[in-house]
């Protein structure tokens, strides 16, 4: 059965911070060049688009191009995605056949509108037998994405589903709600916190939407700022000049990075193993801040080692 796998990080506990996922580039998956480029570009993780940056024409070539690349490898420490088609489409289904075989870190579902979406998407890729590092991210697009989060999220509980992310498409939802794009996002953000309830529920990340216009470079830090406080994890990106001011809004501050140190320091003192409540530096600190506090840690440090990986 394809849910007896039951994750014990999904069921309580704290998640462990996994992999930084600050800058997330759309690539579109029939220009070679692009693909060529994207490993020179200091993103977290990379997205090779098939679906809506494909023409029908040029689907099969752009799926070519796509794997062979991704086979190829030559990316370094980001995380690459590749972005199928629907599976009800045409190419949808040996679109992530074929991805299986090129073995990406994950396969990005457009269109995700219920829970049996994952597992059908999760199904194939257990027929084909596809890596174990092979994950599934889901593209929250619709309205009805967004009133099924919750479910869509808990199919993170069984393993076998693959299910590691979930990545706001708000283009097609301001399109789909007849919504106003404003600045403010002020018709966006019930959306996003709908969304990332649910995520943070099965321990899964969330990956922001895209800022339209990439020349905007102080309104598009201003949403990523407004987008980290809101609790995402990163943002989906549409050029590569909004790699580095986004990586620098999502990753912790050397503040932040110092005090989670003490904070984790502090709980490691065989006097406070069992204590809930410490006081460090006068400041009273539960122990779900110690959690808190290894988070930024990790994150801090896979920062820094990716870093390093892309020179």
């Amino acid at each position: 059965m394809l849910q007896c796998n039951i994750s014990a990080q999904s069921l309580g506990g704290t998640r462990m911070a996994g992999r930084p996922r600050r800058s997330v580039l759309y690539m579109p998956g029939s220009n070679a060049r692009a693909l060529e480029k994207a490993k020179t570009i200091p993103a977290d993780a990379l997205i090779f688009d098939l679906e809506d940056a494909v023409a029908p024409d040029d689907k099969v070539m752009a799926r070519e191009q796509v794997c062979a690349a991704v086979a190829d490898g030559g990316y370094g420490g980001r995380e690459v995605v590749i972005r199928v088609n629907a599976l009800e489409t045409p190419w949808g289904a040996a679109d992530i056949m074929a991805a299986c075989v090129a073995a990406p870190d994950a396969s990005l579902i457009p269109k995700v509108i219920h829970s049996g979406d994952i597992i059908s998407a999760a199904k194939l890729l257990q027929s084909v037998h596809a890596p174990k590092k092979v994950r599934l991210w889901a593209m929250m697009e619709t309205p009805m994405a967004i009133l099924n989060a919750r479910t869509i999220a808990a199919r993170a509980v069984y393993d076998d589903n693959r299910l590691d992310c979930l990545v706001m498409g708000t283009n097609d939802l301001i399109k789909e709600s007849r919504a106003r794009a404003l600045h403010d996002r002020f018709a966006v953000v019930p959306w996003l916190a709908m969304t990332l309830a649910a995520a943070r529920a099965y321990r899964l990340d969330i990956i922001d939407g895209v800022y339209n216009d990439f020349r905007d470079m102080e309104g598009f830090r201003d949403e990523c700022q407004k987008g980290r406080i809101l609790g995402m994890d990163g943002k989906t990106l549409i050029h590569p000049t909004q790699v580095g001011p986004c990586n620098e809004i999502f990753s912790p501050s050397e503040e932040e990075v110092e005090w989670s140190r003490k904070v984790i320091d502090a709980f490691g003192r065989p006097e406070n193993a069992k204590k809930g409540v410490i006081v460090v530096e006068g400041h009273m600190v539960e122990r779900l801040h110690f959690a808190m506090a290894q988070r930024v840690v990790e994150i801090a440090d896979q920062i820094r080692e990716l870093e390093v990986s892309l020179g």
